[in-house]
């Protein structure tokens, strides 16, 4: 594989060594491309397979079992956790919730540390320890930083870790200090937390937010195990919440290849779905597109996706027109809502995760979205993620109810 400029328009192509993480001649993100890549699908469908029931780890792992769509790397060198393997349940009170006949969750939150950056992380880890690097580093709101801590310390690397103060669950940053992070707290939100990573060019440290190409080749992989519990039968639409959208980036070039090279014969569309309070892409989509319109203080209960200036709006916004997709936000209380709804059918997500739910409602009100149409809906991280906002919603209502 190659990186190369995620711009179409400008096609610069770079050495897979390049250190920097945006393209030289625009500025744009890089990506890694499988190069015209081409084989029997029939033959793949039945090797991943196969793979499966093999004992070997990277074989059972759910994102290099897909390894021929991923960075080549010799097998003492893969970093895993057993990642993957997630599973794809049916939403019976959450489709009666949204209207939907044919609903289900692709729940990621059942990866190793709680959240679908496992996936990313296995391969951006590797990649790390195969550079040399001495540190990785990372800001987050919680998920990534976990997410980085656990695999770094598998690969015997130091992790440091800018949160914004104050404004994470309690929960995701006892994961990161479990798992031997440094952390480093940041006055204010996510987005000011990156930058000041960023500006630092501490030459020790290697980037492992979303911007990083090889954390997007982890991730697309979820979209290779769906199709391979579907059968290889696309569903009619694909909604996941929206962040920093390097997971929504992730799965418009999954998708993309798996059509390409024919394991898939129907594009699903692409449904991002953001909290009204951190809403930069629907903002973005409804000005042109031309131009990131940002959220200057990105506020809601879905810590996991307050963010104002996501760094992959512009893959984002090319996995939405490749898919034909589209973008929209919900408030907070449709999202607690949701959330609600989503624990009802025993399965549980933390709030970012609720905003696919509801925003399938709003789309089946609209009649954007058929009842009979079949639709996944991706949940990102595990209940206990964030578990103090079920006790705070619950400490409203009972409160409510006294009043009343």
């Amino acid at each position: 594989m190659q990186l190369q400029c995620s711009n179409q328009g400008c096609g610069q192509l770079l050495a897979r060594d390049f250190t920097a993480l945006e393209c030289p001649k625009c500025g744009d993100l890089l990506e890694l491309s499988i190069n015209g890549f081409r084989m029997d699908p029939t033959h793949l469908r039945s090797r991943w397979k196969e793979r499966r029931s093999s004992n070997d780890p990277v074989d059972r792992s759910g994102v290099w079992r897909f390894r021929e769509f991923l960075p080549s790397y010799q097998t003492q060198e893969i970093i895993t956790l057993g990642e993957g393997n997630t599973p794809l349940i049916p939403g019976m009170k959450s489709g009666e919730y949204a209207g939907l006949s044919r609903l289900q969750f692709k729940h990621l939150g059942w990866n190793p540390t709680g959240s679908f950056k496992d996936l990313g992380m296995t391969v951006a880890v590797t990649e790390a320890r195969r550079r040399g690097a001495r540190v990785v580093a990372c800001a987050s709101t919680g998920n990534t930083a976990a997410s980085m801590a656990a695999y770094a310390a598998r690969a015997g690397i130091a992790a440091r870790v800018y949160l914004p103060k104050g404004k994470l669950s309690r929960a995701k940053v006892a994961q990161s200090i479990d798992y031997g992070a440094e952390i480093v707290e940041v006055e204010g939100n996510f987005d000011q937390a990156l930058s000041l990573m960023m500006q630092k060019k501490d030459s020790s440290e290697y980037f492992l937010n979303s911007i990083n190409p090889f954390r997007i080749e982890g991730q697309k992989t979820a979209m290779f195990e769906l199709m391979e519990q579907l059968d290889w039968n696309s569903p009619d639409y694909v909604v996941v919440p929206g962040g920093n959208l390097g997971n929504s980036s992730a799965f418009g070039k999954a998708l993309k290849e798996l059509h390409s090279v024919g394991l898939i014969d129907k594009v699903p569309k692409l449904v991002i779905v953001q909290a009204s309070g951190a809403n930069a892409l629907v903002r973005t989509v409804a000005g042109g597109g031309s131009n990131l319109e940002t959220v200057s203080n990105p506020s809601t209960c879905a810590t996991a996706i307050s963010i104002g200036s996501p760094r992959s709006w512009k893959k984002a916004l090319v996995a939405l027109q490749s898919t034909s997709g589209f973008a929209l936000d919900v408030s907070d209380d449709e999202i607690l809502e949701a959330k609600a709804v989503i624990g009802r059918d025993g399965i549980g997500c933390e709030p970012a995760s609720a905003t696919t739910l509801a925003g399938l409602r709003r789309l089946r009100r609209s009649g954007q979205i058929g009842k009979a149409e079949h639709v996944v809906a991706i949940l990102t991280g595990h209940v206990l993620k964030d578990p103090d906002i079920i006790l705070k919603v619950q400490e409203s209502r009972e409160q409510a109810r006294m009043q009343a």
